[in-house]
């Protein structure tokens, strides 16, 4: 088939439980240019030259045409994810004084007791079960739960911010042939209103804080300012989607894997210790962002030996460099013990996820709770249903039962 219809392919759904054989299809290429005039790169040495390539902007108002599904919501600006340093650097800055190092240095720490405690009791509930779906049993409240604690969104709103956080992501999905109109028009809706929603939450805490990110948010003062009322809803909306949507994935991908690969299961069973090695292993085999569909030269690269002109859509696809064998050796089999493992994972560069070392102390606890908790498990589909979305690709239900229920 012609390169020029990968990403087609790529995000057709048919293509949602294995896209690895077209990742490898696309490194043959290294640069594919698509039908619509988007780029492709889809390996590991020029996915890392262009995530540090201070040429390449993550800000679709830069591209030459617009793309009308990867526009902010009117009425709001980007987040900082979408926007190029200056702004991208004050507002990063600004959202992790709350959150990690150097001015928040044990927050991480302090939730794994949480953690722990909520995986414990999500893992009791499974006990007794024959059939178990992990999404819904497991990958999904674990992770909104300690986002939503951390945040200070109340218990009894989980399910409401659940329903707007999957419209938003169903923003990305990219169906071929589908009218993307009303889609889009209900995840920019979505968006809106989880925004006020977290904007009058964080509001009433001005001045009154209490012990949570929002709180934090609406009261710093520190070098850089304050965020506006604007800037602090769309960072509170990414930190929640991002927060728990990908460590959705990356968990239920995880015990995929795991259910897929009986022995590293037993394995990491018997050495523990293993596990934040496996993490980082799945992270770069079954990673939760496939790829980066919103990155702009604002001049014209030459990236492998293709010209790349400036304000043209590129697509990074993060997954493909994971399993390129230039860089990695064996990069389809899955290794819990891989050593020299800098995946694409968390992205790298300045973009990279500052809430990786949450995602990844969550996983590490979810995995070995359900290892030591789970009964001889067993996969009752596979492959199983995916969610929609090729960008954050992770199954909507794994069932799995017990050999000894």
């Amino acid at each position: 088939m012609s390169s020029e219809t990968l990403f087609r392919r790529i995000t057709d759904y048919a293509h949602r439980a294995d896209p690895y054989p077209l990742y490898a299809e696309l490194r043959e290429h290294g640069v594919a240019r698509q039908e619509d005039g988007k780029y492709l790169v889809g390996t590991y040495n020029e996915i890392t030259a262009l995530l540090h390539d201070p040429r390449i902007s993550s800000d679709v108002r830069n591209r030459t045409e617009p793309d009308p599904d990867l526009q902010p919501v009117e009425g709001l600006p980007p987040a900082f994810i979408g926007r190029d340093d200056p702004e991208h650097d004050r507002l990063r800055r600004l959202a992790m004084r709350p959150f990690g190092p150097p001015h928040s240095p044990g927050r991480i720490d302090t939730l794994l007791d949480d953690i722990a405690r909520i995986a414990g009791q999500l893992a009791d509930g499974l006990r007794d079960k024959e059939r178990i779906d992990l999404v819904e049993d497991f990958a999904f409240p674990l992770p909104v739960t300690v986002i939503c604690d951390l945040l200070g969104v109340p218990a009894e709103d989980i399910p409401q911010v659940h329903t707007w956080a999957d419209t938003v992501v169903s923003g990305l999905d990219f169906a071929p042939g589908e009218d993307p109109g009303p889609r889009r028009r209900a995840a920019h809706e979505a968006r809106m209103a989880m925004g006020l929603y977290l904007g009058g939450l964080a509001e009433k805490r001005r001045g009154r804080p209490t012990d949570d990110m929002l709180s934090a948010l609406a009261n710093d003062e520190g070098p850089d300012g304050r965020l506006t009322q604007e800037e602090l809803m769309v960072t509170a909306v990414l930190l929640l989607i991002a927060g728990h949507e990908t460590t959705v994935n990356l968990i239920t991908n995880g015990m995929l894997t795991l259910l897929r690969n009986p022995e590293a299961l037993e394995r990491l069973r018997k050495e523990p210790e293993l596990m934040p090695r496996a993490v980082e292993e799945l992270l770069r085999y079954e990673p939760p962002v496939q790829f980066l569909p919103q990155r702009t030269p604002l001049a014209d690269v030459e990236v492998g030996g293709v010209t790349i002109p400036k304000g043209v859509p590129l697509v990074l696809v993060l997954a493909s460099g994971n399993r390129d064998p230039l860089r990695f050796a064996d990069p389809d089999r899955f290794d819990p013990a891989r050593r020299d493992n800098v995946h694409f994972g968390f992205g790298s560069g300045v973009h990279s996820c500052f809430g990786a070392p949450l995602a990844r102390l969550e996983t590490q606890i979810a995995l070995t709770t359900l290892i030591n908790c789970l009964d001889g498990p067993r996969l009752l589909e596979d492959p199983p249903v995916y969610r929609n979305s090729p960008v954050l690709r992770g199954p909507r239900h794994l069932p799995i039962g017990q050999t000894g229920r």
